[in-house]
Formats: structure tokens, C-alpha cells, sequence
């Protein structure tokens, strides 16, 4: 099963950008911590990150005839990328969004997602966890198709 890791803008900077929200794990660190969980095992993960918009929507819809899942942080372009949104939901494939910290108690503006409609499931505020557990939900659910 192949499952694209994706994360959006500035998570590139994990670990050195607020780690009071978004804790000292580096990127590095994070994709480490999902290669070796036992969930991980067997999977062909592919990650991927990328400060730019468009180079996201090419990355997934590259992948879209052979990808089985994705797991996706937007980033900043969970609250306003219709363009992000329609390439998920053309792209056909099981998305799950996820968010290090809590979105929905942060700012007013965090709490709206473009991008929950087209996903099976958002998980926020479980840190590094919500990776792991996007990856249970995307084997759980394409075990049923």
C-alpha cells in the first residue's frame, strides 16, 4: 500500500517555529517517528514537503493513479486553498487531514478548513500521533474497498 505523506508550508521549519505549539521534533524527526511505528510497517510511505501551493497539488495528482492514501498537513492552506481542495477530492484517492496542534482551539481563523469536506477525517491537536492515526484510518478504510 502506498501512502503519500504530504506537509504544507512551514512545517519545513518543525521544531525551531513555536515549538510551545508545535513541539521540538524536527520534520526529520516527525518522518522518522512514523517510519518506525509499527503502523508503518509494510507500508511504501513517500514524503513529501513543500513551501508552494502548486508544487503540492503536482506532487499528489503525480501520484494519483498509484497512490492508496494520503496523509496531509496543510499548513496555512488548509483555511483558503480552493485549489488544494479541488485537487484532493479530483485526485480520488482516501485523503486524511491532519494538524499537529489543536486547531479548533486556536485562532478563529484556524478553525475553518477548505479541505475537511473532501477528506475522510480530520484529526488536530494530537501532534505527531495524528500522522500514525491517519495512517490507521487510511488502513481501515481501504481494507473495507
Amino acid at each position: 500500500m502506498k501512502v503519500l505523506i504530504i506537509n504544507g508550508p512551514n512545517l519545513n521549519l518543525l521544531g525551531e517555529r513555536e515549538p510551545e505549539i508545535y513541539g521540538s521534533d524536527t520534520l526529520e524527526d516527525l518522518n522518522q517517528f512514523i517510519v518506525s511505528h509499527k503502523e508503518a510497517k509494510g507500508l511504501d510511505l513517500h514524503f513529501y514537503q513543500s513551501n508552494h501551493e502548486g508544487a503540492i497539488i503536482d506532487f499528489l495528482q503525480g501520484h494519483r493513479k498509484s497512490a492508496s492514501g494520503v496523509v496531509i498537513n496543510p499548513g496555512g492552506l488548509t483555511h483558503y486553498s480552493i485549489a488544494l481542495r479541488d485537487a484532493i477530492s479530483g485526485c480520488q484517492i482516501p485523503t486524511v487531514e491532519v494538524h499537529i496542534s489543536d486547531v479548533h482551539a486556536r485562532e478563529d481563523f484556524r478553525k475553518v478548513s477548505v479541505v475537511t469536506d473532501v477528506c475522510i477525517e480530520q484529526i488536530s491537536g494530537r501532534g505527531r500521533q495524528g500522522y500514525i492515526d491517519g495512517i490507521n484510518v487510511l488502513k481501515r478504510v481501504i481494507s473495507k474497498s
